[in-house]
């Protein structure tokens, strides 16, 4: 800055007070939202919400053709998982994923976990196949099948079927009871008087 410029700013500058320190901050007060907000806040809640499918198609790491697939959320006793796990429950609802590519398949995993659970349905099966015939081809659905299943809340546990369900092509799903199933079972041990719908 050269001198005539300080002059010059020192000048205009001549009758600003400063303003005094304070401790208090002044905060405005905030507007309710307006109803495009509003609209808006619904849209992307509803976007992000239980019926958005979620499952990712990101990367994912290829197990092997003959991998047994094994998933179990904690607080699932070992004997009813052992049941799962040797087929002892009955299928009440099978999907099969053959000849669909990764996206076609992960809508329809999405829907039937979604329609299963609207139907009270606690054991089904998901046929996943795997993967192409020749040696060390990746298994992609049978991969993507693996990762989505722990990302359902719905899902308790999964595991690999018996052979005659298909083997290691295959996995038996355990779900989670619906809300209404939860009802009925606390309406039989007398825990509620509300009756079920």
């Amino acid at each position: 800055m050269n001198p005539d410029d300080k002059e010059l700013f020192r000048r205009e500058m001549e009758d600003v007070i400063p303003l005094r320190v304070s401790d208090h901050t002044f905060l405005r007060p905030k507007e309710p939202p307006t109803p495009g907000q509003l609209y808006r806040r619904s849209a992307a809640q509803r976007a992000v919400g239980r019926d958005a499918n979620f499952l990712t198609t990101d990367f994912v790491e290829f197990v092997a053709r003959e991998a047994v697939l094994s998933f179990r959320r904690q607080g699932i006793q070992h004997a009813v998982f052992r049941k799962l796990e040797q087929g002892a429950y009955g299928i009440e609802a099978a999907l099969d994923l053959h000849l669909l590519s990764v996206e076609e398949a992960r809508r329809a995993v999405f829907e039937f976990i979604r329609d299963c659970m609207k139907h009270d349905m606690r054991t089904v099966l998901i046929n996943h196949g795997k993967g192409g015939r020749e040696a060390g081809k990746p298994t992609y659905l049978k991969s993507y099948v693996a990762r989505w299943l722990p990302q359902l809340d719905e899902v308790l546990a999964f595991h690999s079927a018996q052979r005659w369900h298909g083997g290691t092509g295959a996995v038996y799903v355990m779900l989670r009871k619906s809300e209404r199933q939860k009802q009925i079972t606390r309406q039989k041990l007398g825990l509620t008087s509300v009756k079920p719908k």
